[in-house]
């Protein structure tokens, strides 16, 4: 079984959030062993300076760094990563079983976004789309997303 983390900043903090992910979590056992971990969100000022936000992006950057498991392919979720169909999307879990990583990572940041360090590291920067995402809502549709791969990777049918 195929493990894969997503290490993200900031919590689920509604109860809907939690729900769903419960939900694809729970779907997904039968198919990969998940690991979410959740990195506290760095303090930031009312109305934070890029300076203030880029030591807050170094900061998280730090702590996301060591908590990535080695050997990992590591997609980290930015706006300007690549989008993929969900086919596409499918075969990165493929490939990265075929290479003999020990699993896939990817990486979500907060509020600001991720620092430089962490995209420069990732071997995928992934766009779910040009829109942009409450982070809470990003992980649901990231968490089905995965779920959709297993099942197109599996030939089950849930892909339309």
């Amino acid at each position: 079984m195929q493990p894969v983390t997503i290490i993200c900043v900031g919590r689920l903090k509604d109860a809907f959030f939690d729900e769903a992910s419960a939900e694809y979590l729970k779907r997904l056992k039968a198919y990969a062993k998940m690991n979410t971990v959740e990195i506290k969100q760095a303090p930031l000022s009312e109305a934070p300076s890029q300076t203030e936000i880029d030591r807050a992006l170094e900061a998280e950057g730090a702590e996301i760094i060591r908590k990535i498991p080695p050997n990992s392919t590591v997609i980290a979720m930015c706006i300007e990563g690549k989008q993929f169909s969900s086919e596409d999307f499918s075969r990165v879990f493929t490939e990265a079983a075929l290479s003999g990583r020990a699993g896939v990572t990817f990486v979500i940041g907060g509020s600001c976004g991720l620092s430089e360090r962490v995209k420069r590291m990732a071997d995928i920067k992934m766009s779910m789309s040009k829109m942009t995402f409450p982070h809470r809502l990003a992980r649901i549709m990231l968490l089905e997303q995965i779920y959709r791969a297993f099942k197109i990777a599996s030939g089950e049918k849930y892909h339309k």
